[in-house]
């Protein structure tokens, strides 16, 4: 099912409904398969269509993280944090600040 998924949302992709929404749709069904590369990529489209999309950078976070690049984790999070202030989600807010506070504390 996540391949059809995938495939279908790769189809639209450059197309007149290629967005943020779409990129992280399909960022969220790559980071489900494990695909982590594959995922930071779509992820970081997504904000290149919309950077005050807070839920788009705390995946970029976890995807990067996940793939075990926590310097670029921690930068998502830091502008996910930034942005969702912006908007007033207190709750992406949160979350991304807990993310990023275990990070550091991880971090020799």
């Amino acid at each position: 099912m996540n391949a059809a998924l995938i495939a279908g949302l790769r189809a639209q992709c450059n197309g007149p409904r290629d967005g943020a929404l779409l990129r992280f749709s399909l960022g969220n069904a790559l980071l489900e398969q494990g695909d982590h590369t594959a995922a930071t990529e779509e992820f970081r489209r997504a904000v290149s269509f919309d950077p005050s999309y807070s839920a788009a950078w705390k995946l970029l976070g976890k995807a990067c993280a996940a793939g075990g690049d926590t310097t670029s984790a921690a930068d998502a999070w830091r502008r996910g944090i930034d942005a969702a202030q912006k908007r007033g989600d207190k709750q992406a807010e949160k979350e991304m600040t807990v993310f990023l506070r275990r990070l550091e504390k991880e971090q020799p």
